[in-house]
């Protein structure tokens, strides 16, 4: 299936193709190839609205997921037609992550990559509200991640690693 990426500003030049590539290796480590998933590249504006009407946090921040099912962690959605085979969209704050890696010196390519791996957990049913959540969560973006690496070359890690 696809992944339609979207670049919704222009703050920040976004390398769509090794973003696109990435997140369809993600989506295959992840047992979901044969779903469709969204992919918005967004500013810091356009993150912040989002941010204040679901989270009621009007600030920028890195990702948000829109999940398409509700489905427990580690299981795929059951859709029941073609229309269902969706995952859902993830926003991607590319300016907000574009600051964050002028400020810590990090690859902003390999960051957007990890970020969209942790967006797409997310739409699987992952979350970090709790340790045991956030343990789950981890192992399972450093299992994908494992992946991306093997077939790229690539180094990344999860983010969210001293979260707990």
């Amino acid at each position: 299936m696809s992944v339609a990426l979207r670049n919704a500003q222009r703050a920040v030049p976004v390398r769509r193709a090794p973003l696109r590539r990435a997140v369809c290796i993600l989506r295959a480590a992840l047992g979901a190839s044969r779903f469709d998933v969204g992919l918005v590249c967004a500013n810091n504006g356009l993150m912040r609205r989002l941010n204040g009407a679901y989270r009621q946090r009007p600030e920028p921040t890195d990702v948000l997921s829109f999940p398409f099912h509700r489905v427990v962690a580690g299981e795929l959605p059951r859709p029941s037609c073609r229309d269902e085979y969706n995952l859902g969209d993830i926003f991607l704050g590319v300016e907000y992550i574009h600051q964050q890696c002028r400020d810590t010196g990090e690859d902003f390519d390999g960051v957007l990559a990890v970020t969209a791996a942790h967006g797409l957990c997310h739409l699987l049913g992952y979350q970090h509200s709790t340790k045991p959540e956030w343990q789950q969560m981890y192992q399972k973006e450093v299992e994908i991640l494992e992946e991306l690496n093997r077939l790229t070359g690539a180094s990344l890690r999860p983010l969210t690693a001293g979260l707990f």
